[in-house]
């Protein structure tokens, strides 16, 4: 399985040169990816610019949008701009997309909240067409598209991930619950008569040592919307080695294929204690 690492450009007050920072450090850990949340009414970094910036001083690392909120952003325009950053990264972007969780990303967007599942649908089926008929795609690109993944829990979320995409990427938690909508994933794979197998891809969170406090104040914040299960989410945030290694080693026999561990403080030493505690 596969290591990634978010980076800061979803915590409140992150500076710009941390954000970049933690993207050559993640490389030279070896860490596989580096990837970004996406928010719009919050103290936070747009995703796609950040990777822009992080494919800028790097060049193996994958990048990765986990997720990015498409159905906030028009779709040719949108389809333009991951094709260019995959292109000018050398082909090392991943675009995972879902409709987001939060009404007040919409409450600031044209689009409006409705019918944002079907907009997804829409959306995804429009740039793979416009990516494969090759009119927005840069020349000099290495590839036609990116891989491209889809989050949900629901049957149409699922269905979409099957109907239109290379995999899943789940909203984390304890590897039994990536166990379970792994099922689904792949029934729904199966159901819609795709050959082989998707792509399986989760994250979670980290805060390590002394950051575990900051961390942990970040994460009932940010999930804040969800009420009383927001303790929930905070009290999955990893502090110690042993629980890093014990949520890999889950994922791991749950069968997931690439996992990032997103920062819960924007502290750039935390790259490097993180790789120390996989033992790397």
């Amino acid at each position: 399985m596969d290591i990634g690492i978010g980076l800061p450009s979803g915590v409140p007050g992150a500076p710009p040169d941390t954000v970049v920072d933690w993207a050559r450090r993640a490389e030279a850990a070896g860490f596989a990816s580096v990837a970004c949340v996406d928010r719009v009414r919050y103290d936070n970094y747009e995703p796609l610019v950040s990777l822009a910036a992080a494919a800028a001083v790097t060049e193996r690392i994958e990048l990765v949008t986990s997720i990015l909120i498409a159905p906030l952003r028009e779709v040719t325009t949108l389809a333009k701009q991951v094709a260019s950053l995959d292109a000018l990264s050398g082909g090392r972007l991943t675009l995972g997309v879902a409709i987001g969780a939060r009404g007040d990303d919409y409450e600031l967007n044209e689009f409006g909240r409705g019918s944002r599942g079907e907009r997804l649908a829409e959306q995804l089926e429009r740039m793979v067409e416009l990516w494969e008929d090759g009119e927005i795609v840069p020349s000099a690109a290495p590839r036609t598209r990116p891989r491209l993944l889809a989050g949900g829990s629901s049957g149409p979320s699922l269905a979409r991930m099957a109907r239109s995409t290379d995999g899943y990427v789940h909203n984390g938690g304890p590897a039994r619950a990536f166990a379970r909508a792994w099922d689904q994933v792949q029934a729904a794979w199966s159901d819609a008569g795709r050959p082989g197998r998707p792509a399986g891809w989760s994250m979670g969170y980290y805060a390590l040592d002394e950051a575990a406090e900051a961390g942990r104040a970040y994460l009932l914040d940010y999930y804040a919307f969800t009420g009383p299960y927001a303790v929930r989410i905070a009290d999955e945030l990893l502090t110690s080695s042993l629980g890093v290694r014990e949520l890999v080693q889950g994922y791991a026999d749950a069968g997931c294929e690439h996992l990032m561990l997103f920062p819960a403080v924007a502290d750039p030493d935390q790259v490097e204690r993180l790789a120390e505690a996989l033992g790397w």
